[in-house]
């Protein structure tokens, strides 16, 4: 399945139709989501848990349905997100990750 196509199959449990609808759930899921992204990994680091794989397979799952109704609200295809994260990290870093690079970097890049 591409970006584009999950994006409308997403949108079928969306529940919100109108865009400001769907862009403030998707906001504000993200949120909820990334930070029960983060509990997860908190547990594994500072409780003694196992790192619980499969519940932040759900919990990635949940951030990407959200990224998915949010770009629809916008009325933007996920997989145009995709393609221009990609661009913008080729250009910032163009011989892939280097911390003096992103240290140094223009905050506008």
């Amino acid at each position: 399945m591409d970006f584009n196509e999950y994006q409308q199959k997403a949108l079928r449990t969306a529940g919100v139709k109108d865009k400001d609808g769907l862009i403030l759930n998707g906001v504000m899921g993200l949120a909820g989501e990334s930070g029960e992204c983060i509990d997860i990994v908190k547990k594994y680091l500072f409780q003694g848990h196992t790192l619980n794989r499969e519940k932040m397979l759900d919990e990635l799952g949940d951030v990407l349905w959200y990224i998915a109704i949010t770009a629809e609200g916008l009325g933007l295809e996920m997989a145009d997100i995709a393609t221009y994260n990609i661009d913008k990290l080729t250009k910032r870093y163009p011989e892939g990750f280097e911390s003096t690079r992103s240290v140094k970097r223009d905050e506008g890049n």
